[in-house]
């Protein structure tokens, strides 16, 4: 009797090593990338609900728009500005910036605990933990929006240029926490640090805030930095968003503040990707 000692199989061709049939198993049953998205997706989502990230969505605009608003009604009022109306914008742009800085924690938290890495060796899809971290957080966006909108109302904020301009102001509002969201993912995610990055982020849209025409005329500034107040993103977002709301944005106005964006989404989407997919 002979026994067969080659590695081929009845039809000749090669028989697979043990080693390579589990792992052509193991990636049969690994999940699709949509299921994967949702399962990391809904994570994420329960993290945030509980460590109270979504109740903070909600509070944040209203602490931050009381904040303003209050000591410096008058004030507008004397200059004959609706500070209602004015103030509306950079409280969005604020809060949307609130959600960037959370987005950055949970990367960095991700990072730090080897979440991230663990991922790269198992079989999920590249980019899809990214993805996910950017639902969850445009869910936080969409709660928080909802949030200051509904503060805006009750402080006299009100969408008077129809009902396409309104939704053109939330979507640009929720495109530019997109790219924000992306840009501080990849700084999280190469940090590895929530505290660091959480500090690292706030100062930026905090001093460029105040060196905005968000919450003041432009003629509030000395004449000396007009020109960077005026020109710098936030405030270019501000002057399209309130437009958008009032009478109605033109493409003059509206220009200035997509170029603004689509620069940004030029150097956070790439960042991004390259911070969540690299190894090391």
């Amino acid at each position: 009797m002979t026994t067969r000692t080659d590695s081929a199989v009845p039809d000749g061709s090669p028989r697979p090593a043990p080693g390579d049939a589990r792992g052509a198993e193991h990636r049969r049953a690994a999940p699709a990338a949509p299921t994967q998205w949702w399962v990391l997706t809904t994570r994420s989502l329960h993290s945030m609900a509980r460590t109270g990230e979504l109740v903070v969505a909600v509070i944040a605009p209203v602490v931050f728009g009381l904040g303003f608003y209050l000591p410096l009604k008058f004030v507008m009022q004397l200059q004959g500005i609706d500070y209602a109306q004015f103030l509306m914008p950079i409280i969005v742009l604020q809060s949307m910036a609130f959600t960037a800085i959370s987005a950055a924690q949970l990367a960095a938290s991700e990072a730090s605990t080897g979440l991230m890495a663990r991922m790269q060796t198992m079989p999920v899809v590249a980019g899809i933990p990214l993805l996910a971290r950017l639902a969850a957080g445009t869910v936080r966006s969409v709660i928080s929006l909802i949030a200051a909108i509904g503060f805006g109302y009750a402080i006299g904020f009100r969408f008077s240029a129809g009902f396409g301009q309104a939704a053109l102001f939330c979507a640009t509002a929720l495109a530019i926490s997109v790219v924000l969201c992306l840009g501080a993912d990849a700084i999280g995610s190469l940090s590895k640090s929530p505290e660091a990055t959480s500090q690292a982020l706030t100062l930026p849209q905090l001093i460029l805030g105040m060196l905005s025409c968000g919450f003041v005329p432009e003629s509030g500034f000395p004449e000396w930095i007009r020109p960077f107040v005026r020109n710098q993103p936030i405030s270019q977002f501000s002057f399209a968003m309130r437009d958008m709301a009032q009478d109605g944005v033109t493409w003059e106005v509206f220009r200035p503040s997509l170029f603004w964006m689509l620069g940004l989404a030029a150097v956070c989407v790439p960042a991004a990707l390259w911070a969540t997919t690299r190894r090391g």
